[in-house]
Parts: C-alpha cells; sequence; structure tokens
C-alpha cells in the first residue's frame, strides 16, 4: 500500500440506491507505517482529514485512526476502519461495507489512482506540529493550532484545526508534491488548499532535521517575518 494516491470517485450505497460524486476533492498517503487522507467538497466548500496507523494483509487494510476533523468538529478518541482492497490498473479501489452514520449503513467504495514517484527523503514520514510561532522583528506570536502533516512518495498531506475568532473550531487541508533542494531546502507545490497561511502555489522552507525524530520548518516572508513550525516524527 504505501505511496501517493488521487482519488478519482466516491460512491454511496445506501441500501436503496447508489450515489456516485467525482467532484470530491481527496488525496491519501500511506507511508509504511502511517496513513493519513485530506478531504474536500467543492459544493460546500468543507475541509476534513484523518490519520492514524494501518496493517495490511490478504486484500483487507484496518486503518486506526488517531486524530480526525470535519469543519468545526475534530477528534482524538480512536477509531477503527476495515477496508477491502482490489487493486487496479491506475492503483486501487476500497470499499467500506458497513460505515455507520447518524444510525444509518453505508456501503463507501473509492476509487483512487496512484500518483506516487520513485523519491525518497528524510522527510518521509507522518509528523506532529509540536510548535508554531510568528516572529516579527522582536515580537513572537504563537500559534494555537494542531497540525499533522506527511510526506511521502514526492507528495504531501496537510491537515489542521484551530480555533477562530468566533470560538468555533476551524479545519483546513492542503496537498500536493514537495522536493528536497539540497540537505536544508523543502519546496513544496501546493495542489489543492484552503490553509490561509498558504497563499502561493509554491512555497520554499528551510529545515533542519536534528535526527532525533524532529524536524524545523522557516518560510521567511517578504516583510521579514518568520514562520516556524517544529515537528515530531510520528513512531511506528
Amino acid at each position: 500500500m504505501p505511496g501517493a494516491y488521487n482519488m478519482l470517485s466516491s460512491s454511496v450505497f445506501d441500501g436503496e440506491k447508489d450515489t456516485t460524486y467525482t467532484t470530491l476533492k481527496e488525496f491519501k498517503i500511506f507511508t509504511y507505517n502511517y496513513m493519513m487522507y485530506v478531504n474536500l467538497s467543492p459544493n460546500d466548500s468543507i475541509s476534513r482529514f484523518g490519520i492514524g496507523s494501518y496493517s495490511a494483509d490478504s486484500g483487507k487494510v484496518i486503518e486506526s485512526i488517531i486524530f480526525g476533523a470535519t469543519d468545526t468538529v475534530s477528534s482524538s478518541n480512536p477509531a477503527t476502519f476495515m477496508l477491502v482492497i482490489e487493486k487496479t490498473g491506475k492503483g486501487y479501489k476500497q470499499v467500506i461495507p458497513e460505515l455507520v452514520s447518524r444510525g444509518k449503513k453505508y456501503r463507501l467504495t473509492e476509487d483512487y489512482e496512484s500518483v506516487s514517484t520513485d523519491a525518497k527523503t528524510p522527510l518521509d514520514g507522518a509528523w506532529k506540529l509540536v510548535k508554531a510561532c510568528r516572529i516579527a522583528g522582536t515580537d513572537t506570536t504563537v500559534e494555537n493550532v494542531t497540525r499533522f502533516k506527511t510526506f511521502f512518495a514526492g507528495h504531501f498531506v496537510l491537515g489542521q484545526t484551530y480555533p477562530g475568532n468566533n470560538k468555533r473550531l476551524h479545519t483546513e487541508i492542503a496537498y500536493g508534491k514537495f522536493e528536497l533542494t539540497g540537505k536544508s531546502r523543502l519546496k513544496e507545490t501546493v495542489e489543492t488548499n484552503t490553509c490561509y497561511q498558504l497563499d502561493k502555489k509554491e512555497i520554499d522552507r528551510e529545515i533542519a532535521l536534528n535526527g532525533n525524530g524532529l524536524c524545523k520548518q522557516t518560510r521567511i516572508n517578504k516583510d521579514g517575518s518568520k514562520e516556524v513550525e517544529e515537528y515530531q516524527l510520528l513512531k511506528p
């Protein structure tokens, strides 16, 4: 399963009829130990994401979600999903036979194409933000945000939640391609994005890996201010 995948279609069977959606944007990455997906509904602009560990055997994948968020709701309560996997010429098809929503059972079928590259980097893996701040001159502002980010197969996904001015939770996502340009430079090419901080399609960052599963990423803005993020690698 390791790789980066773009969803082509999603079909929901409610016991009576099958409804297929082709406008939903979803991107999913499987590292060797973790999986993370991000999803955006163009119709209502609702973002959602989930991250967790997984195991694969005999055409089945068990996903153990450790954190998930949809729009104004998030949860760190563990949740497990069993997927039936069928490989296709483009990638794979996954089926969740019994997905319960609001007391009703559905069958969810999703078709994905592989967009993986052969790129291997020291950033590959699933990361959790431990600290984020903005530095402008002598002023430092610490962000109140929960953020996960996964890099693998030449692609990245990002999911985050934060409290807005109205005290309601906000969920944002982004995904695209990435490459390391030298030992200390990261370039991200954003393909889909609902994060107000990612105002450019291409974003350059300075990175520093300390060898103990910590990564520091720094983005320097045009006004000279800095966006500094520190991540912890999720262990197997």
